[in-house]
């Protein structure tokens, strides 16, 4: 008998910086003694810059697929060339394809297929395409629903996906993996439901207490100290992310408060913001660039609220619970939040900590605003409340326990080495 160490790979066809679940989820089974791989994309040069700073410290393999940053100029439009030919065959002909998932679907599948391993687990739609190509292939694979992909994104966006086949891969790997993993109990329910599978295994989108050693405890943010300061964040700052419910809340305020919102900025967002900013608030909201992961905490941390107002356009967004709201508590805010399906639970389990509003009703939302910004007492006590429901429940030293203990349990990963003959 000789010992082997077991691997586990991990499908994202993303950059590593661009995907904090996968890279959770790789750093834990790492130090639980696995082999693992991460097979991505770098699509980008900023953030393949930012992965490759990351590498000297991660205990795991990131492979790229496909790296269009070191491409020649025709390697890189022929790369295009053949999504876009691809959603024109879907636009105008009604033919699905799985190049409509993105453009490192083929180079994914052909990595994943080098690379060897006892388990491959999806976390994006290329991953699900290539994931059950991989279980015809007679491999053993799971699935991470970090989103519910046939459900997500605004309406309009909507009809331009391959939404029968997200909906197949969805269901076969699902019905048929090894394991499956999604970020809410909510979640799990409806695809239990909807799929007829075991119902997946719940792991918040969380982030390690031991962060919080990283607060640098300034204030590079706010201006008016004197001023209660409520905070948003997200990858991507324009429509359909929330922030509509408080622009229109804003005019029904009493209370005033400084308004911070991070992310990059989407194409067009400056004008639409600026008809929708009443004048007496446009000295008190503040746009930030995005700033790199450890950065992240320190600057949620100096603020006193944070808001959640995710909106209810699509199931995904109803029943997920996102990292925003679960990094809000452990930076120690207060948190507002629409009452979705995934933030009520979040509410259920964090006593205390978050203060819901009806999703789509500005009236309720200022409000509810309104009584934060007028009791500092109140807010203080919420602030607790949120760094006990952290500790306690939403870190992910606590997510990674079921994660490690669910793999023990996967037939073919197993404990970390594997006996063979």
């Amino acid at each position: 008998m000789t010992r082997r160490q077991s691997t586990i790979v991990l499908l994202t066809g993303n950059g590593l910086c661009n995907n904090p679940r996968a890279a959770k989820s790789a750093w834990g089974l790492a130090r639980a003694g696995y082999r693992v791989k991460v097979l991505g994309a770098w699509l980008d040069p900023g953030v393949k810059a930012r992965d490759l700073a990351l590498q000297a410290e991660q205990p795991f393999e990131f492979v790229p697929a496909i790296d269009l940053t070191a491409s020649d100029a025709v390697h890189r439009l022929m790369r295009r060339a053949s999504g876009k030919a691809a959603q024109l065959a879907y636009d105008f002909g009604g033919w699905e394809s799985p190049h409509q998932l993105g453009m490192g679907v083929t180079p994914l599948l052909a990595a994943a297929r080098r690379h060897p391993a006892d388990l491959y687990v999806a976390h994006s739609e290329p991953g699900l395409y290539v994931a059950r190509t991989l279980l015809g292939d007679g491999r053993r694979v799971g699935v991470d629903m970090e989103d519910w992909f046939s459900e997500d994104l605004l309406p309009e966006a909507r009809r331009h996906r391959p939404l029968r086949l997200l909906r197949s891969l969805e269901g076969d790997l699902l019905r048929r993996g090894a394991c499956s993993f999604c970020p809410s109990d909510a979640m799990a329910d409806a695809l239990a439901e909807t799929y007829g599978c075991r119902r997946p295994m719940v792991i918040y989108n969380a982030f390690p207490w031991s962060d919080r050693d990283g607060l640098d405890n300034t204030a590079a943010d706010r201006v008016d100290r004197s001023l209660p300061s409520l905070y948003w964040f997200s990858q991507t700052l324009g429509p359909g992310r929330g922030i509509e419910d408080l622009l229109a809340a804003l005019p029904l305020m009493r209370g005033a408060c400084e308004i911070h919102l991070r992310g990059a900025g989407a194409p067009g967002f400056a004008e639409w913001i600026a008809a929708r900013l009443p004048g007496a608030w446009r000295h008190r909201l503040f746009l930030h660039d995005p700033v790199d992961n450890a950065a992240l905490l320190p600057r949620i941390a100096e603020h006193d609220i944070g808001f959640a107002g995710e909106l209810t356009y699509c199931r995904n967004k109803v029943l997920t619970v996102s990292n925003k709201i679960l990094h809000y508590l452990l930076g120690g805010l207060a948190v507002l939040a629409s009452d979705t399906e995934g933030q009520r639970e979040v509410a259920r389990q964090a006593p205390g900590a978050v203060q819901l509003y009806r999703a789509g009703d500005p009236s309720d939302l200022a409000c509810q605003l309104d009584a934060l910004l007028t009791s500092p007492a109140r807010r203080e006590s919420m602030r607790r409340a949120a760094l006990r429901a952290a500790r306690d429940v939403f870190c992910w030293e606590r997510q990674e326990a079921r994660l490690l203990a669910a793999m023990m349990g996967t037939s073919g990963a197993g404990t970390p080495v594997t006996h063979v003959a």
